[in-house]
């Protein structure tokens, strides 16, 4: 079995030297628990910065978005080579925020899926449903429908590379949080369509939980079966929030 991830998405937060001092910090404690995949996701900005600075731990670097043409006129965008250079080894793809916020379709996730998996990057794939959505009663449609497009013309072993990551949108930042059932349920679901789609056996990706990650309850997230890692938004700008965290993950492994 894939040892827990837990992911820690910066967003739009630190200067160059707030980020190496929250990465050394996140290195250090992270080093008490090796059973738990740890991954920072920077901004751009700080790429090169937090990379030189986890250089020779075991954290991981990820970016936060990535455009799918590997060069061009795209003024504000960066290339999956871009990413590599900077020893990026995942990206997040498809992010609830990038979907609302910047307009990113469902063809527009996929074609960035398909440019992180050419360059050997893997992505962490976002999937999840509005409040007005869950009310309707269309979570699983709307899953669906985004899984469908993204890991179109996939083939077995490049879905095997993906990460998957269920962000209930009205959970985001919100401070409220789906309940255990509602987690498994969705995961489950997520688990089949992944066996229906390309065959892959229950445990052969991982499915993270991301929508208000907190230390708090981050040992009931950490307890569910279904569920293999957090991605975590603001718990994760604070060495010790992001470190009880991944200690709630690593007691699991035990």
């Amino acid at each position: 079995m894939k040892p827990a991830l837990v992911v820690g998405n910066w967003k739009m937060h630190g200067t160059r030297s707030e980020a190496v001092k929250l990465a050394t910090g996140v290195l250090e404690a992270s080093r008490r628990n090796l059973s738990v995949e740890v991954v920072l996701a920077p901004p751009f900005t700080a790429l090169a910065a937090v990379s030189a600075a986890l250089r020779c731990g075991a954290v991981r670097l990820a970016a936060q978005n990535l455009h799918w043409e590997t060069e061009g006129a795209f003024t504000g965008e960066i290339s999956v080579s871009m990413l590599r250079d900077l020893d990026c080894r995942y990206v997040i793809v498809g992010h609830s925020e990038r979907r609302r916020l910047f307009g990113e379709s469902d063809a527009i996730v996929a074609k960035k899926v398909g440019a992180a998996l050419s360059a050997g990057l893997r992505p962490i794939l976002c999937v999840g449903e509005t409040l007005g959505e869950r009310r309707r009663g269309r979570t699983n449609g709307v899953i669906a429908r985004q899984l469908r497009v993204a890991l179109k013309g996939l083939s077995k072993s490049a879905i095997e590379k993906l990460t998957f990551a269920y962000e209930p949108v009205w959970a985001i930042g919100t401070g409220k949080n789906a309940t255990p059932e509602q987690i498994a349920a969705v995961h489950r679901f997520v688990r089949e369509l992944l066996r229906r789609r390309a065959g892959l056996s229950a445990r052969a990706c991982r499915i993270l939980y991301g929508g208000s990650v907190r230390p708090d309850n981050a040992a009931e997230l950490a307890a569910q079966p279904e569920v293999d890692g957090v991605l975590v938004g603001g718990a994760s700008l604070k060495v010790g929030a992001f470190a009880s965290i991944v200690r709630s993950f690593g007691a699991t492994a035990v």
